[in-house]
């Protein structure tokens, strides 16, 4: 089987989606299909080049928006030499122009809106939403109805992509999110990590991890960390991901408005045995998000064995909480602050027990092989229904 991925940028400073289909792209392969990735990047961008994927690289796009007929006319020239074709994400040129290249030809395509229809948006963003109401209806309406499967990666997802517009009509299909397990010498990438940044030797570690936006709730985790931290003066934080500079100096200032500015270890982004070494030496992952389809960060730390400390508008919250693979709050600066101390109280029996099911729930729930076979297995079925 051929599958053709579509997506805006394969950059993975763009967040979890990228990351998510290089690991799928792995465990498909055991399974005998084959991925390639049409993407709006320029050809000669460096992350094109050590992405290690199969990559149609067709910009740069125009404007925010990624305009780029190039895609339009490739898609069309190519489409039939894949068995399906799956979208990964809206509001971008790449989704249009798949539909409109896609129109009237047998190959059929899927959509992932990774979380884009979340009715948080709506409420944070109002005068954004008016805009994207426009786009909803000249575009991205028609691109999830005439789908053959419009993908969500939790049933929380689902329900709450049906809030954002009155106009919505596609057909649902809930496919549990998955990531690959870390690699095997983990000794080694503990050291990695420990020599590249040795202020966090010999802490107790709390780690974030990932892109480092407004949304992420990170100024909450920097606040919660500063009321939490004089408990024990083992506590570290690392902020682990790209985050632009004016943010940078905002989150700054609350650190050392609440004196951990000299507690806090900020890495930028982490690939390969860096990235897994972060999670090597934390003892718990936060991420007190305003909004978060799945979260990349959050599997990725469960297939580690380290227990999370999440808010609930994560949208697999509920399967963390019922698995007892982390503590979950609010995504306010209240509870972000109580999920820290509910953590530092918690016994070292507690913690060893929660490592354990963090290790299991990742291993019942988010294993990427998992993930693979799921979804091999509806593209599946729109071949045979072809």
């Amino acid at each position: 089987m051929r599958l053709l991925h579509v997506i805006a940028s394969i950059n993975p400073a763009a967040g979890g989606p990228i990351e998510g289909l290089r690991q799928f792209s792995a465990n498909v392969a055991t399974h005998g299909a084959r991925v390639t990735v049409c993407c709006n990047d320029p050809p000669d961008a460096p992350h094109v080049a050590q992405s290690g994927l199969d990559v149609v690289a067709l910009g740069p796009g125009r404007l925010r928006y990624g305009f780029n007929w190039r895609l339009v006319t490739w898609l069309r020239a190519h489409c039939h030499a894949y068995d399906v074709v799956v979208i990964h994400g809206i509001w971008q040129f790449h989704s249009l122009a798949a539909w409109l290249a896609l129109r009237g030809r047998r190959t059929p395509y899927f959509v992932f809106t990774h979380g884009m229809l979340d009715p948080w948006f709506k409420q944070r963003y109002p005068l954004k939403h008016f805009k994207k109401c426009l786009y909803w209806l000249v575009g991205d309406y028609w691109v999830l109805r005439d789908a053959r499967a419009v993908l969500f990666t939790s049933e929380e997802e689902r329900l709450r992509a049906r809030e954002s517009f009155g106009i919505y009509r596609c057909r649902e299909r809930v496919v549990t999110y998955g990531t690959s397990s870390p690699p095997s010498d983990r000794a080694s990438m503990r050291q990695q990590f420990a020599l590249a940044f040795p202020a966090t030797q010999g802490r107790r570690n709390l780690l974030y991890l990932g892109r480092i936006h407004e949304k992420k709730g990170c100024d909450l985790l920097i606040r919660a960390f500063g009321e939490v931290a004089a408990l024990d003066p083992g506590l570290h934080l690392i902020m682990a991901g790209p985050c632009d500079a004016a943010l940078r100096e905002t989150l700054d200032r609350i650190a050392v408005r609440a004196g951990v500015a000299d507690r806090i270890t900020w890495t930028g982004l982490l690939r390969g045995d860096l990235k897994w070494g972060a999670f090597e030496v934390a003892e718990a992952f936060c991420l007190p998000s305003h909004q978060e389809n799945f979260g990349i960060a959050v599997a990725e730390s469960l297939a580690c064995g380290v227990p999370v400390l999440i808010s609930d508008k994560i949208n697999i919250w509920r399967e963390i909480q019922a698995d007892g693979a982390g503590l979950v709050c609010d995504d306010s600066a209240q509870g972000a602050e109580q999920v820290l101390r509910d953590w530092i109280d918690t016994s070292d029996r507690d913690r060893a027990q929660m490592r354990e099911r963090a290790q299991a729930c990742f291993e019942q729930r988010f294993q990427g092989a998992r993930f693979a076979k799921c979804l091999l297995d509806i593209v599946g079925e729109a071949r045979a229904m072809a």
